[in-house]
């Protein structure tokens, strides 16, 4: 029996639904933006850019599912002084397309981000990641030390410390079987009620529900030792108000053990929409983060 054709995600209802709620999301950001398609061995990696050509560059990774529009509160203040490349990640909800080498392991991971960058024509760059995105970007800055000029870590899980069992709880369901109303619940309970972009939203609830993802590939928490050698100035910027993890106790934890990092709290904030508010507070935290030298 002939295998069965692949149906392409873009052209099916969800599909469509999808990229237009991704494009609603995109349209919030208040600065000109050009979209580039980077490709590697592993696919197209779609990455948005914005701010002058000459201002040093930032790259900005995402939270699972969160898609590279999710910044669209920090890029003004971002590209005022920098050249911003916000990624979608490669297999995850998003524009990029993973119609390459599969990533199967951290290694490959990390070869998708140096081709990702080397294609972008950047030798040494900011790094923030927010969640799986932070993950990702303390594996890359402890991998290539040389090439990450500052490091900031938005509410990081698993980097330092586990996750609450209660948020576990509440994940769970969610990820053995996906659905907007579960992504939209989870999202408001982890939130506690506070105002969410209802755009942004509907794109992660949409892309929770229908959009074919990869198998994730999860860094594994650094070891105490490595994390003392790292030598990327590194700000970690916790949500006061995360349920993933207890932020007042991790930034004490973070400062008593590794004095080379630099562990603050945003009030107010939250581990899913950390991104996106408080906007004053964070944008000047990452403003001064990547400004050290």
């Amino acid at each position: 029996m002939p295998p069965l054709p692949t149906i392409d995600f873009t052209t099916t209802a969800e599909g469509v639904a999808f990229y237009r709620a991704y494009d609603r999301v995109l349209e919030k950001w208040p600065v000109d933006v050009t979209c580039v398609d980077l490709t590697s061995q592993y696919g197209t990696t779609r990455v948005n850019v914005c701010g002058p050509l000459d201002a040093p560059p930032v790259v900005l990774l995402p939270g699972a599912g969160a898609t590279s529009t999710v910044w669209f509160e920090n890029v003004a203040a971002l590209a005022d002084r920098f050249r911003v490349y916000a990624v979608d990640l490669l297999g995850d909800a998003g524009r990029s397309i993973a119609d390459g080498k599969r990533i199967r392991s951290i290694d490959d991971l990390m070869s998708w981000l140096n081709a990702v960058t080397e294609d972008a024509g950047l030798t040494d760059f900011g790094l923030i990641g927010h969640s799986y995105g932070a993950m990702i970007a303390l594996a890359y800055a402890l991998r290539e030390p040389g090439r990450v000029r500052n490091l900031v870590l938005l509410d990081p899980n698993s980097c330092f410390a586990g996750m609450r069992a209660s948020y576990l709880a509440h994940a769970v369901p969610l990820l053995l079987r996906p659905n907007e109303k579960r992504e939209r619940d989870f999202i408001r309970w982890e939130t506690g009620g506070q105002d969410i972009d209802e755009d942004w939203l509907d794109l992660l609830a949409r892309g929770a529900a229908y959009f074919p993802k990869s198998k994730t590939i999860v860094p594994k928490r650094p070891k105490r030792n490595a994390l003392e050698e790292l030598a990327v100035d590194t700000t970690v910027i916790l949500a006061a108000d995360s349920k993933v993890h207890d932020a007042g106790q991790l930034a004490a934890d973070i400062a008593g053990a590794l004095p080379r990092l630099h562990p603050i709290a945003v009030e107010g904030a939250t581990h899913h929409t950390m991104p996106m508010s408080p906007a004053a507070e964070l944008n000047d935290a990452l403003i001064n983060a990547l400004s050290v030298r």
